[in-house]
């Protein structure tokens, strides 16, 4: 049988569960032609980068994903005549440069939180 214990000096970087799923999902939506219901997991991303002060190494790549998302969100509602949805309306290049910059935050955390591990050891 295999035991684990848990090994506190492994944990200097925190397992931010709902800000790594939100970076995550945040690709997924705008891909899945969900781009409006994708403020939700931006908001998470950016609030919780900014509440949290071990998640601070995020802020700036939080920032970016949320300005990436805040652009076509904003062209569409500018537009005198906008599409029914914020979907239909993302220029193909725009979307790529949330779904980039969405993924860029997921992976940064990733990597920031291996190099916090291999610190550790």
């Amino acid at each position: 049988m295999f035991t684990s214990t848990p090994r506190p000096e492994l944990e200097t970087y925190p397992a931010a569960r709902p800000v790594i799923i939100a970076a995550w999902a945040v690709p997924v939506l705008i891909v899945g032609q969900f781009a409006m219901v994708a403020i939700v997991p931006v908001a998470i991303v950016l609030i919780g980068t900014l509440r949290d002060a071990r998640l601070r190494p995020l802020r700036w790549w939080a920032a970016g994903l949320a300005v990436a998302y805040a652009v076509p969100l904003a062209i569409w509602a500018i537009r005198p005549d906008p599409a029914q949805s914020l979907s239909k309306d993302i220029h193909p290049l725009l979307a790529a440069l949330v779904v980039v910059a969405g993924s860029a935050v997921a992976i940064r955390h990733h990597l920031l939180r291996r190099r916090a591990r291999q610190a550790a050891e």
